[in-house]
């Protein structure tokens, strides 16, 4: 769902299908009544990032129907053009277009800034999937160069390219590292990203399921990894978590009854249960004790 502060980067659709930047443009769009755009190519590079709707994309022919987490890599020459399923479903997606002659300086700076454009050329592979992590690393960087587009903030044009050359960065090494196998030291890199997404996500449902789904891994795979570098089942380790996050609401005044349903507790009864297992008190004991030591 659309944060409404970024409802003010989003911009206009129009169909002009060439840069009038020497460099790059970067576009945010959401859609409803989307007026699609016919079989087209450009001599720029397009990067897609899909976000939301009910969108097929052809490339070359070829049909392909996207997912949120889609980033779409085009080379110039390329032809495609979208096809939207349903139009009352909003259609949201970035569009980076940038310039061969400037990919060309990022190619003289280092060859990791090429591995993705060079990958889709000779592979044909033009849509990669992403876990919910890395798109939502991606996004947020698109979002900031998209907020320093609109300021007027002193070293704003070096700052855009300096953001610009990150995300082509950063878009390379995901690519680069979801086509290699993961040694076991960067496995560490998944439990890290699982747990920042359970501390984000605490109010929400958090089931093995949906962690696996999110990650692109298999249940099996997050439970052995929670095992290994825990000790816990992943139920423990999210329950745990909520317990302490429960603990410091009410310790900053929250009332326990309002702050389990905060946290992800279907009902207090079940917080009830959980908390005096972990801590020996209940909640209200557990306030006292704390308002106590406080006045100490």
């Amino acid at each position: 769902m659309e944060k409404p502060l970024r409802k003010n980067l989003r911009s206009q659709f129009n169909t002009r299908q060439y840069m009038l930047s020497d460099d790059f443009e970067v576009f945010y769009y959401s859609d409803l009544h989307f007026k699609a755009v016919g079989d087209h190519d450009h001599d720029y590079y397009e990067f897609y990032f899909f976000l939301e709707g009910e969108v097929d994309m052809y490339i070359r022919q070829v049909k392909y129907t996207l997912s949120p987490g889609d980033v779409i890599i085009i080379p110039p020459g390329i032809p495609h053009h979208a096809v939207i399923r349903d139009e009352n479903v909003p259609y949201r997606r970035f569009v980076f277009w940038i310039s061969s002659e400037y990919c060309d300086l990022l190619l003289q700076k280092s060859p990791d800034y090429a591995y993705a454009p060079q990958h889709t050329i000779t592979s044909r592979e033009f849509i990669y999937h992403f876990d919910i992590l890395t798109f939502s690393t991606l996004q947020n960087m698109l979002f900031r160069l998209l907020d320093e587009i609109h300021s007027e903030r002193f070293g704003r044009q070096e700052e855009i390219r300096l953001q610009v050359d990150l995300l082509v960065l950063q878009l390379n090494r995901s690519i680069y590292e979801q086509k290699h196998p993961k040694t076991p030291r960067e496995n560490l890199s998944l439990y890290d990203g699982v747990t920042a997404y359970i501390d984000d996500h605490l109010e929400e449902d958090l089931s093995l399921d949906r962690l696996a789904s999110a990650f692109y891994v298999s249940k099996f795979h997050i439970s052995h990894l929670f095992q290994d570098n825990t000790g816990l089942s992943v139920h423990q380790y999210i329950l745990k978590k909520r317990l302490s996050a429960c603990c410091s609401a009410m310790l900053a005044g929250g009332e326990a009854t309002k702050v389990c349903l905060l946290y992800g507790f279907k009902d207090y009864s079940t917080f009830y249960r959980a908390f005096k297992k972990e801590y020996g008190l209940s909640p209200s004991e557990y306030s006292t004790h704390a308002a106590k030591g406080a006045n100490h």
